[in-house]
């Protein structure tokens, strides 16, 4: 690995970030602790904040105010199913309690995991929303580089 002085594709980035709604409610933080370091493309920060990363020098700190369109998309109502409870207990732990605005995860065909909030529940299904929690807020998104490494 070699040192590099801006951000791109692959990189390692070691960084602080914040990220919160445009109330000011906080989502991440990592200033008040030790900085993240992350593989660009690994999955490890959302594609649309990693996106914003790139080009950046060490040394830059700003704050990217972004729409949903530019941070998690808009929310999506078809993304709002219901689900049968027989499906939801093939993905749980045997009697678990399920409440409104509990995480679910569920396995997806092909091996992967999806996940959904319980949005309300009744004898014979649930109805879940699989947007991103973020989808359809807008983000302010505050970093500061200290660090890249490429391979």
């Amino acid at each position: 690995m070699f040192n590099i002085s801006e951000v791109t594709p692959g990189s390692h980035v070691t960084l602080h970030y914040r990220l919160s709604l445009a109330d000011g409610a906080e989502v991440m933080n990592t200033f008040a602790d030790q900085p993240a370091t992350l593989l660009l493309g690994a999955g490890q920060l959302a594609p649309p904040l990693e996106n914003v990363l790139l080009g950046l020098k060490v040394g830059h700190h700003s704050t990217f105010q972004l729409t949903p369109e530019q941070a998690f998309g808009p929310r999506n109502p078809d993304l709002i199913q219901r689900v049968s409870l027989a499906t939801l207990r093939e993905n749980s732990m045997i009697g678990e309690q399920f409440s409104p605005g509990d995480l679910i995860e569920f396995n997806a065909p092909g091996g992967g995991r999806y996940a959904g909030v319980l949005k309300e529940v009744d004898e014979t299904s649930a109805w879940f929303d699989f947007n991103h929690p973020l989808a359809g807020k807008a983000l302010a998104f505050e970093v500061k580089i200290v660090g890249t490494l490429q391979s």
